[in-house]
């Protein structure tokens, strides 16, 4: 199945934005000569021969990466890897003691264990083919009018499979109090619409191979080699209409752009060609007075294609759709065919993982809470909470003496600024309240129908919350996930339990090493409230303007720096980091860094700054920062990632961050000579 993923740390816009996963790979327990404990830096793996002021993510992560070779089935390894490992090592033994089990009906122990019995019964799995979607596909071939076509499309939205219009409920942008639906585009199958209009020759092979997959998959199905071909080009000429008709990531940024509330008779006038009755219907929402479309010139440009285009065309699409969204649930042809092109082609993975990875992945997406509930009991210790919260509450102090000192800022938005400051809520290790999987309508069945129930459940539960106050207890993401984010709508930050770990937060560690890790963290996730997106939500959540004419320009300006800055990196081959889709988050990596070292400075100011293994505090400080991005990719997921990740790659956070930082420069010499130096009238500065 088809997920949405990103990598780490993020901000929530009106969907999730989630980051890396996993629990904690501990470094080896060096001691020092006065016996104390090892400060989560292991000294070997620095490279001397490297000058820090010339490349300092080399210099801190070269060695390691050397001697950690990407493993075959994976596409990048680095410390995010290691947790993930760990934490998926829980999980499994979780899942398998679940599967030998007899759950009482309904409980997490039966339907745990009856997704990963079925999941893992690979013989039962590739018997079936792809007989379980028949009946589906069969839909397909009924369709007739373009009230079957809206009733289909209303089937297809509960159960996750792809189509031009993704329907989802959130809250509303501008009335955070309240739930609203929410229309935007989708219908492609390549990662992003300009995978379709590229014209380098990588690009170019990458859609012939699509296509070929597209007829692969097809001719698994059953069709004869002409006719695959000929459905191959349908379902590509269709894609290739769609993306020619939707917003870029980069103007996707823009909140304002992609909130667009209409009636239902605009819905209607907006689009004369689609049966929105017979769809919302055929949701279990029914009656709906009002949406925000995110794009509306795309819903346009699909309505005239539903009135224009051949329909057995289409029926070719949602064939292809249905059967590509499941791939990865069918025998092991189609999960075989899916992996070679998605991962192999397109990221250059080698091998396909372990079978019971995929499995928790797909559990680990599906029933978050029944193992998270689990996980927390296995794997969390509740005194890491207390010391996050106050690392917190120290951050947060710091960001707001940043704010009293702004000289590009006036008053009257410094003052609503530390008003959302102060409202920020802050999530730690594991919610409060479980979500409730009863009747969700997993038992012994042929795995994908599993995952098509899970699927449901889950799109039955969101739309339910149209009509009821807004749950502001709910979490994004489960406690073993490895990551962080900001919500603007709930003006919240949200750590789980399972970031919560080495080279990230250690208990044993000293100051120094926890505020260049998890300290950074929580202060990207601070900074994300007011980057150029969370910026234009208020204390409250709302979509709101608040700041004053001069102060949006003054930091238009201060943004231009960055994107200057990240656009003239270039990772691999010709391909630059697009400074205008990363500027959030290299905004948010600045921030943190800028906060992490204030707060660092402030808790440590009765302390004595004791060298350990060789090291300053300060020089601690700055090699845990560039530790938590120890990362390497395979070039073609790399490349993949400069095109669809609003993310920086790890290199370019790191040095990018602290080619802008004073404070680096003294600790490490940068000088006017050094690689890593950026004169001071360039340097990026905000917050």
């Amino acid at each position: 199945m088809i997920k949405m993923k990103a990598i780490l740390f993020g901000s929530f816009t009106l969907s999730l934005a989630i980051i890396a996963s996993g629990c904690s790979n501990k470094p080896k327990n060096n001691l020092n000569k006065d016996n104390k404990k090892n400060i989560a830096i292991d000294v070997t793996y620095l490279d001397t021969n490297i000058n820090p002021a010339d490349d300092f993510f080399e210099y801190a992560n070269k060695k390691w990466i050397e001697k950690n070779p990407i493993p075959a089935s994976k596409s990048s390894w680095g410390m995010f890897s290691f947790m993930d490992e760990n934490s998926m090592k829980v999980l499994r033994d979780i899942q398998e003691k679940a599967a030998k089990e007899t759950g009482a009906a309904g409980s997490n122990t039966q339907i745990i264990g009856d997704f990963y019995s079925t999941g893992m019964d690979s013989a039962g799995i590739d018997k079936a083919g792809i007989d379980p979607l028949k009946p589906m596909l069969d839909d397909i071939d009924n369709l007739r009018t373009p009230e079957d076509i809206a009733k289909y499309f209303g089937k297809m939205v509960k159960i996750g499979v792809e189509s031009p219009i993704h329907f989802f409920v959130d809250q509303d942008l501008k009335n955070t109090s309240q739930y609203i639906g929410y229309i935007s585009q989708g219908g492609l199958g390549l990662p992003d619409r300009d995978y379709y209009f590229r014209t380098d020759e990588k690009s170019t092979t990458n859609r012939n191979s699509y296509k070929e997959y597209i007829k692969q998959i097809f001719v698994m199905s059953g069709s004869d080699d002409a006719t695959a071909s000929k459905q191959s080009t349908n379902v590509f000429d269709i894609e290739t209409q769609l993306a020619k008709a939707s917003m870029t990531l980069v103007e996707q940024r823009d909140p304002y752009a992609t909130y667009n509330k209409m009636g239902m008779a605009d819905l209607k006038k907006l689009t004369p060609g689609f049966n929105w009755d017979l769809y919302f219907g055929e949701t279990g929402v029914g009656k709906i007075d009002s949406l925000v479309i995110g794009m509306p010139n795309f819903m346009k440009a699909w309505n005239g294609m539903l009135t224009k285009t051949d329909g057995a065309k289409w029926k070719d699409y949602y064939k292809f759709q249905l059967i590509n969204t499941y791939a990865t649930e069918l025998s092991s042809n189609f999960d075989q065919a899916h992996f070679d092109f998605y991962d192999k082609k397109l990221r250059g993975v080698e091998v396909q993982e372990a079978r019971w990875k995929k499995i928790t992945d797909a559990s680990d997406f599906l029933l978050r809470d029944a193992l998270g509930q689990e996980y927390v009991k296995a794997a969390f210790d509740e005194n890491s909470k207390q010391k996050a919260l106050e690392l917190v509450e120290n951050l947060r102090n710091a960001l707001s003496e940043r704010l009293k000192g702004l000289t590009w800022m006036g008053d009257s938005t410094k003052q609503k600024a530390q008003e959302k400051l102060g409202k920020i809520m802050v999530k730690i290790g594991y919610p409060d309240k479980w979500r409730s999987y009863d009747g969700i309508g997993i038992k012994k069945q042929h795995y994908v129908l599993n995952v098509i129930a899970a699927s449901s459940y889950d799109f039955t539960r969101v739309i339910g919350k149209l009509g009821k106050p807004v749950d502001r207890a709910e979490w994004g993401m489960g406690p073993q996930t490895v990551n962080a984010y900001y919500n603007p709508l709930l003006n919240e930050i949200v750590f789980p339990a399972a970031i919560l770990q080495p080279p990230f937060f250690d208990a044993n560690a000293d100051d120094a090493v926890n505020y260049g890790g998890i300290g950074m963290v929580i202060g990207h996730e601070l900074t994300h409230g007011f980057d150029d997106q969370g910026r234009q939500f208020d204390a409250d959540g709302n979509l709101s303007n608040w700041w004053t004419k001069a102060d949006e320009e003054n930091f238009s300006n201060l943004a231009k720096r960055f994107v200057v800055q990240y656009n003239a990196y270039i990772p691999v081959d010709d391909v630059h980091v697009n400074g205008e889709l990363t500027l959030g988050e290299n905004i948010a990596d600045l921030g943190g860094m800028i906060i992490a070292f204030t707060a660092y400075k402030k808790a440590t100011a009765n302390k004595k700054d004791e060298n350990i293994d060789g090291l300053s505090a300060d020089k601690r400080f700055f090699i845990n920062f560039a530790q938590i991005w120890r990362t390497h990719y395979r070039q073609d997921a790399l490349i993949q990632r400069l095109y669809t990740d609003p993310h920086s790659p790890p290199k370019y956070r790191v040095i990018g961050v602290l080619s802008n930082f004073p404070e680096f420069y003294k600790t490490f010499g940068v000088t006017e000579t050094s690689k890593m130096y950026i004169p001071d009238s360039l340097k990026c500065t905000m917050w």
